[in-house]
């Protein structure tokens, strides 16, 4: 595999940079990539000390600079080093000022400031951390969306990704023989979303589980029967409560997590 030395440098946190640098290498097979990350990066002291360590291992520099001397310092060290320096939003951000007629507010870190869609994130988190597993019901009601299905069918992680993206997501348990809290088959302002996923699927992650905490004690878990019995008996609750369902089968988080935001945005605009 081809090592590569990327830099990832900043005047903000470095989050930008980061999932557009790794969205952007996932496109290439057979690297095998080293993030060196310089965050927070606004003075050119610490272009020099980054030129140290480029000194020492080239790479590629992706950056998001707002100082259009830092920028320009960082590009002409590169130059010399005869190192490919990357503006990673440069080009959108100059074409979209262009378009709208509208200059553009140097403002180191601007697309992270403490703005109104940053808090209903964080208290997104909250809830979801706080409604993770039918951990709590008192005020499910207040949840955008909830999410249903037998254990194992990436609640959690889907919830925790749904709340990244500012919906208050609960997710509650479908455990076979048990019924659902009343609560949840009578409210009617979240979307409630039923979650499946193959029989054969289903086993294969839940003895990797069972393997990871080595134990063996609870066979019915794995029971290929009792398994499709509890994913029939599931759908069977889905569809008479008529809530939309999503086989994660072959579907990743992201995947998923974007179906039920499309489902959620339709429910919304029809209750308009």
């Amino acid at each position: 595999m081809n090592e590569i030395h990327i830099y990832l440098v900043s005047d903000s946190t470095g989050e930008t940079v980061i999932n557009i640098a790794r969205a952007a290498f996932a496109h290439f097979e057979r690297l095998n990539i080293e993030e060196h990350l310089w965050s927070l990066v606004r003075t050119k002291g610490q272009i020099d000390k980054l030129t140290e360590s480029l000194q020492k291992k080239k790479g590629i520099v992706m950056y998001t600079l707002v100082n259009e001397d830092i920028q320009e310092y960082l590009r002409e060290t590169c130059a010399n080093l005869n190192i490919l320096a990357i503006p990673v939003l440069e080009g959108v951000v100059s074409t979209l000022s262009t378009y709208l007629g509208i200059k553009t507010i140097n403002l180191p870190g601007r697309q992270h400031r403490l703005n109104e869609e940053y808090f209903t994130r964080i208290n997104a988190i909250n809830f979801a951390l706080a409604h993770d597993d039918g951990q709590a019901y008192f005020d499910i009601a207040n949840a955008d969306i909830i999410l249903v299905g037998p254990s194992r069918t990436s609640k959690s992680p889907t919830s925790i990704y749904l709340a990244y993206r500012g919906y208050k997501t609960a997710n509650v348990p479908f455990v076979l023989g048990q019924k659902l809290p009343e609560i949840i088959e009578n409210i009617e302002k979240p979307l409630i979303v039923g979650l499946l996923v193959s029989a054969d699927r289903l086993i294969d992650i839940r003895k990797t589980r069972i393997n990871n905490l080595n134990d063996m004690s609870n066979y019915n878990y794995v029971d290929y029967d009792q398994v499709h019995q509890e994913i029939f008996e599931a759908k069977k609750i889905y569809q008479k409560n008529k809530w939309p369902i999503i086989d994660v089968t072959k579907k990743s988080v992201e995947e998923t997590a974007t179906n039920i935001i499309r489902l959620y945005e339709q429910k919304k605009e029809r209750n308009s």
